[in-house]
């Protein structure tokens, strides 16, 4: 059974989180064209390396974000979105 650790409610089975893809900074709304949207939205960077992602704890419905190693799938740490950088 894969654990990871919920900032809010500590170490939990993995099944009990939703996974919502990498932290990243959307395009400007006011200057964006279609094209950056459909960039943003659709594709993957997929480089291997550390990621920080967006997870959701299924039950209490608290989002956090995960720092992953993408080529390990280790989780290196979880933390709360005010904690970010």
């Amino acid at each position: 059974m894969k654990i990871l650790t919920c900032p809010m409610n500590g170490p939990r089975n993995i099944d009990e989180f939703q996974s919502f893809g990498p932290m990243r900074e959307a395009p400007d709304p006011e200057v964006a064209s279609d094209a950056d949207w459909a960039r943003y939205l659709f594709q993957a960077e997929n480089q291997p390396g550390v990621v920080v992602e967006w997870w959701r704890h299924v039950p209490s419905n608290y989002f956090f974000l995960a720092e992953r190693d993408i080529v390990t799938n280790r989780v290196l740490r979880t933390f709360d979105p005010g904690e970010a950088e």
